[in-house]
């Protein structure tokens, strides 16, 4: 019963699928029944292997990350994706213990896709024009801010 709970406690982070790719990989290339340790290590080849953080260093990127998100330098664009998906400002309005859990499963939904194939790139951001059309004269400015009083009532 405890030889259990140490392997549910050590592998929790990943999810079945990743586990079971990581023992079958661990299987054929050692003569003995795997160990723990060459398990977790073959499930963190396979994340990384992508370009995949562990979900527990992918959640705290996501947390860390600056404005604007989509600009950020992502280790992966799945790490946005699940944070987007999660929602930025639950991840950061709640504690780890309620927000991780949420933000892993989205995030192992999207590792599953990438692991299998799935390619992923961030979003493109549309950009403000780095210059402005001629500014309004005189009296275009006086007649717009007219029919704006006259819209909202002033």
């Amino acid at each position: 019963m405890l030889a259990k709970q140490l392997w549910a406690n050590s592998l929790k982070e990943f999810s079945g699928e990743q586990i079971l790719r990581a023992s079958q990989k661990a299987i054929e290339s050692s003569d003995f029944i795997p160990t723990i340790h060459s398990v977790l290590n073959n499930c963190r080849q396979d994340l990384s292997s992508f370009g995949l953080p562990s979900p527990r260093a992918a959640y705290i990127e996501a947390c860390n990350a600056s404005e604007p998100r989509s600009e950020f330098n992502w280790s992966h664009p799945a790490v946005y994706f699940a944070g987007r998906e999660s929602g930025w400002f639950f991840l950061a309005s709640n504690i780890e213990t309620k927000a991780l859990p949420v933000f892993e499963a989205n995030y192992r939904k999207l590792c599953d896709r990438v692991l299998a194939g799935e390619t992923m790139a961030m979003p493109n951001a549309e950009r403000l024009p780095s210059e402005t059309s001629t500014p309004l004269s005189s009296e275009e400015k006086v007649q717009r801010m007219a029919a704006l009083r006259k819209e909202i009532g002033l």
